[in-house]
Parts: C-alpha cells; sequence; structure tokens
C-alpha cells in the first residue's frame, strides 16, 4: 500500500509532506511500518513503550523497513476502578479498534507492529488491524515485576484486597501505606495473570505474537529483543504478504481457548477473543469455551489464586511449555501458522517444563477440567463466566439468598457497611455493555469480600464483569443483562441462588409463575448516559457476543 503514495509524478505533494518529517528518498523507497504505541505517562503499563517502540525501529530498519511511530490511547484499569471512569474502559476498546483502522487506511501502510501492554488496548490494536488485514506482528510491554511486602508477594490485587482486610479490623493503616508504597514497583503490566496479562500470552498461542510475549517482564534486556524480533519479523510477514487472518483462523482461536483454560486466565479473555474472532469473520460462542472447558487440564494457577506471577511462569517454560504439554493429549493444532513462517508446533517442539510446581504436566494436572467454567440457567439464559481456578472448594457448589444492587457503588457500600454476611449472594444489575453502560469491572467489591474473609462463604453474580485480579465465586458477564430485560433484573432481595460450577448451573430457585409475573411487570432501569457512552449503549452487543458494535442496524 505505501508505493500507492510514494511512487509516480501524481504522488509529489505526497512524498512533499513525508520530505516534510525528515524522511529521504531511499527510506521512501522501502516499505512503510506503523508502529503503533501506547505509551502515555497515566498508565504504569504503558510508561516504558518508547523503550520497546524504539526497539521495534532498529529491528525494522535492520530489516530494510521505515518505521513510523503513532500513538494510541489507553485507560489504567486500576485506576479507573471503582467510579465512573471504569464505564470508559471496555469502550475504549472500539475506540482504539477504530483508530487503528483509521491510521493503517489513512496513511497506506505496508504493514504494522502493534506495541500495546494492558487490557482493553491489547484485543483493541488487534482488531483494528484484523479489519484492516495488513500483516502485523504483536509485541507488548511485558508484565511488572512483583512488590515484595514484608517477605511475600504483593501485587495490585493485593493492594485491592488490603482495602477490606484494614475495614474489617485485620490490617492497620500503617501496614496498607507500607504495601501501597510496594506492591507494585514499576513499569508494565500488572503481575499475575490477568487480562493483560491473559491477552499477552493467548497471543502466542494465537500465533500473531513471538514466543515469550506474555511472560518477559517490562524490565528485561528479553522485552528490548524481543522487539527487535518484532522489527525483523514484520519484514518478512510483508514481504510473504502474510496477513492476520491467514494467521488467525478457526483453528488459531481453538488452540487459544485450549491455552486459555491450561493457565486459568481471566475471565475478560472470553469477551476479547470473542470479539478478535468477529473482525475475522469467525464466530466463538460460550459453548464452544465450555466445551473446551470441559476436556482441557488446568495446568497453571498463578496470582491472584497464588504468589507465582508471570515472570515465575516464563522462567517455568513459558506458554510454548504448557503447548507442548497440551500437544501431548492432542488438545492443540500444531499446524497453524504463525508471523515467524515457522508452524506452532515448530514454535513449542522442545519446549519443556523447568518447574512443575508452575507449569503442571498434563498427566498430573491442578484440575482435569479447564481454569474457566461457564454456567446457564434462567438467570442466564445465554450464559454467565467465572474463573473456576480462583474458587475455593467449598464455593464451587453453592446456594444462598439474594442481596441486589443497581449499581456497583451500592454494592461496595454495603459490603463495607458490614451488611453482607456469609451465605448472601451479592447480586449487582445493571451494569452490563447496555446498562452500564460499559461493562464495568468489579474488582473492589470482589477484594473486599476477600479482605474481609468473606470469600469463602459468600457469591457474587453481575451483568457486569471482573478484573482479572478477582478471586472467589464471583460469575460475570451474566447474558442477557438487566437493561435488555434479563431475568437477573427481577431477582429480589432473600431469594434463593443456587450456584452449581461443576455441572454449568446459575438458577434463580423462585417458581416460574412468580417469575413469569415479574418479568410482566418488569421495566428495565435506563442509565440515561451521555456523550460517548450514549452511542456505545445504542450499538453495543451482549456480552456472549464479545460485546462488540452491531455491524448491522
Amino acid at each position: 500500500m505505501g508505493k500507492n503514495l510514494t511512487q509516480g509524478i501524481e504522488k509529489a505533494p505526497q512524498r512533499s509532506l513525508y520530505k516534510a518529517l525528515g524522511m529521504s528518498d531511499e527510506e521512501l523507497g522501502k516499505p512503510l511500518i506503523a508502529v503503533i504505541s501506547a505509551k502515555s505517562e497515566i498508565v504504569p503499563g504503558h510508561l516504558h513503550l518508547d523503550r520497546v517502540a524504539d526497539a521495534v525501529k532498529a529491528g525494522i530498519y535492520a530489516a530494510g523497513g521505515t518505521p513510523f511511530v503513532i500513538p494510541s490511547i489507553g485507560v489504567c484499569d486500576g485506576i479507573a476502578m471503582g467510579h465512573a471512569g471504569m464505564k470508559y474502559s471496555l469502550p475504549s476498546r472500539e475506540l482504539i479498534a477504530d483508530s487503528v483502522e483509521s491510521m493503517l487506511i489513512g496513511h497506506a501502510f505496508d504493514g504494522v507492529v502493534l506495541v500495546p501492554n494492558c487490557d482493553k488496548i491489547v484485543p483493541g490494536m488487534l482488531m483494528g488491524a484484523c479489519r484492516v488485514n495488513l500483516p502485523t506482528v504483536v509485541v507488548s510491554g511485558g508484565p511488572m515485576e512483583s512488590g515484595v511486602v514484608n517477605g511475600r508477594k504483593a501485587s495490585l490485587s493485593t493492594m485491592f484486597e488490603a482495602v477490606g482486610a484494614v475495614s474489617a479490623g485485620k490490617m492497620s493503616l500503617d501496614e496498607l501505606k507500607e504495601m501501597e508504597n510496594k506492591c507494585c514497583p514499576g513499569c508494565g503490566s500488572c503481575c499475575g495473570m490477568y487480562t493483560a496479562n491473559s491477552m499477552n500470552c493467548l497471543l502466542e498461542s494465537l500465533g500473531i505474537a513471538l514466543p515469550g510475549n506474555g511472560t518477559a517482564l517490562a524490565t528485561s534486556a528479553d522485552r528490548i529483543r524481543l522487539a527487535k524480533e518484532a522489527g525483523k519479523y514484520i519484514m518478512k510477514a510483508v514481504a510473504d504478504d502474510v496477513t492476520p487472518r491467514m494467521i488467525l483462523t478457526k483453528e488459531a482461536f481453538a488452540n487459544a481457548i485450549a491455552c486459555d483454560n491450561a493457565i486459568g486466565a481471566s475471565t475478560n479473555s472470553v469477551l476479547h477473543l470473542i470479539a478478535i474472532a468477529s473482525e475475522c469473520g469467525i464466530e466463538l460462542t460460550y459453548d464452544m469455551f465450555a466445551k473446551a472447558s470441559a476436556s482441557t487440564p488446568n495446568l497453571c494457577k498463578l496470582s491472584p489464586a497464588t504468589e507465582y506471577d508471570m515472570d515465575a511462569l516464563g522462567k517455568a517454560g513459558g506458554i510454548m511449555a504448557v503447548l507442548n504439554q497440551l500437544a501431548k493429549k492432542n488438545l492443540i493444532n500444531g499446524s497453524v501458522r504463525t508471523v515467524t513462517g515457522k508452524t506452532l508446533a515448530e514454535e513449542y517442539e522442545g519446549a519443556e517444563i523447568k518447574d512443575p510446581q508452575i507449569i503442571h504436566p498434563v498427566d498430573e494436572p491442578i484440575s482435569p477440567t479447564g481454569g474457566l467454567a461457564f454456567l446457564k440457567g434462567n438467570i442466564a439464559e445465554n450464559g454467565a463466566v467465572v474463573k473456576r481456578s480462583a474458587v475455593c472448594a467449598a464455593m464451587q457448589t453453592f446456594t444462598g439468598k439474594a442481596k441486589c444492587f443497581d449499581s456497583e457503588e451500592e454494592a461496595v457500600s454495603a459490603i463495607m457497611g458490614g451488611k453482607i454476611q456469609s451465605g448472601d449472594v451479592v447480586v449487582i444489575r445493571y451494569e452490563g455493555p447496555k446498562g452500564g453502560p460499559g461493562m464495568r469491572e468489579m474488582l473492589s467489591p470482589t477484594s473486599a469480600l476477600v479482605g474481609m474473609g468473606l470469600d469463602s462463604g459468600v457469591a457474587l453474580i453481575t451483568d457486569g464483569r471482573f478484573s482479572g485480579a478477582t478471586r472467589g465465586a464471583a460469575i460475570g458477564h451474566v447474558a442477557p443483562e438487566a437493561a435488555e430485560g434479563g431475568k437477573i433484573a427481577i431477582i429480589k432481595d432473600g431469594d434463593k441462588i443456587k450456584i452449581d460450577i461443576p455441572n454449568g448451573k446459575l438458577e434463580l430457585e423462585v417458581p416460574a409463575k412468580e417469575i413469569a409475573a415479574r418479568m410482566k411487570k418488569l421495566r428495565p432501569k435506563d442509565s440515561s448516559p451521555t456523550g460517548y457512552l450514549l452511542r456505545y449503549s445504542y450499538l453495543v452487543t451482549s456480552a456472549d457476543k464479545g460485546a462488540v458494535m452491531k455491524k448491522k442496524f
């Protein structure tokens, strides 16, 4: 595409603008490569991306291309958590995808290297690149190092849980301050198997990022070398005309779903895989995820379920070792192609487990079923999602009494105010993609429950979603959502709710006649959004469709 703007007499005006940038004729004669970087000074995961982007540029120059750095927005979910800012987090994914599409086509690039790191930025950039279908390589910024407090590893999830511990009188304000100063020691995506790191790992299994993308630390020399390699491989992809949709096939997404379950990834990965696949013309369903979960063993249990972090996963063999284990049970299609030109099998061949405490052998799994579970029932007729690997044994099956809230803020106030007791099921509704709008993450209420010691006796269900840092019986993505007339809207305080994670059930134990009578009277609440969120609420689809924008009107 770049030659359309750099060759011929009629393109002299365009060349004059390139030369205003300092470009030489020699540079304009080479493939023009966009390096889309989410560098900013407000997101810890993005603070260092200028160094990563510079390394990508060096790789592109060395391989005979001409790179141009382009910025991308990005919302820090941790900073946005617990207030109106979180309403913009998931919607920002669509803005990022739109801007990538606009910039790549508007400037007729030959290829693109995406340099994201945090939650919505990773899938958003890739969604835009899939639309344009130019040769693409992704190299993320890498995970943060773990913090250390009183000799124990700490992270952002530890920090959120500490708030509940202080409220319950289990931690002093001085201890909270020490943790605040030490739990996030520097740049990078927060260090557990949270959403950003989940997605960066899954990009390896999809073949669109190089091995090590999910685990090489943000501060490591490995990360810089990886970025240079990404610059080299984008030039190979341009020369061979290998585009994302050649790599991101249905088989590749099946590999990612298997990997997702094996590593106990964030529930948000379900939303994002469905959304990325949609841009490739591929439909993924909850039923496909559920089937994979039933047959895929869980091989890794990382933070927040344990103290093991992303660096530990990398040292234990990384995602390639996980894929190699799954392949032994024919759970991975190794014939799919990757951005290196090799098959996926060639990439994971020889990748062995170096620490079986972190990556369990496939014949000795943590669990014979995957890290995610998918529930259905009269509350969630289209489905709901829970991170099964982060739920304690006592809560895998649970029946409790509903305590209902029409916003996250109301629920947090009740939890912190001591109004939630063991045996309760906290129901948070009107927080879905349309009803929020924006489908907020709810790390604040789940962390408060954990910090107060209630996670072994209290469940939470919502049409919103959860941070990958969440643990406990936190069931999200309930579809249909309350704003679309879903039955989560008609639950009343005191109703019995039965949760059966092993059998995939989520049921409101109220007689069918009573449910029908309540549904007849239901008038869904209108959140009255304005600005971008108003447009988003009109256009967004449900969680089980990936919360993507409607393609037909």
